[in-house]
């Protein structure tokens, strides 16, 4: 059942509607992971034949997609709870 692309999708979106459910940004990484795998899984790419052999290699690939999306979202959207600080006011003489 993990060889199915759209178990895959189905998976990515519900855990997306979990995330609009959740406070923060907890399950986004792993819906984005899903889709990806998923996509992946359904587009079957030449070489890509490896992720079908057995169901820990979906989720291997699954677990490298959501970590990758995760880093890069932490990156574009900072750490939870970091601010600013700003020393200068534009309206300070």
């Amino acid at each position: 059942m993990l060889a199915t692309w759209w178990v895959w999708v189905a998976a990515g979106l519900a855990l997306a509607i979990l995330e609009v459910v959740v406070p923060g940004y907890i399950f986004v990484g792993f819906a984005l992971g899903a889709v990806l795998t998923g996509v992946l899984i359904g587009l079957g790419l030449p070489g890509s034949g490896w992720m079908l052999a057995t169901p820990l290699n979906a989720l291997l690939v699954f677990a490298l997609m959501s970590l990758a999306c995760w880093l890069i979202l932490r990156r574009v959207l900072g750490r939870r709870g970091q601010s600013k600080r700003i020393h200068h006011d534009i309206n300070d003489g």
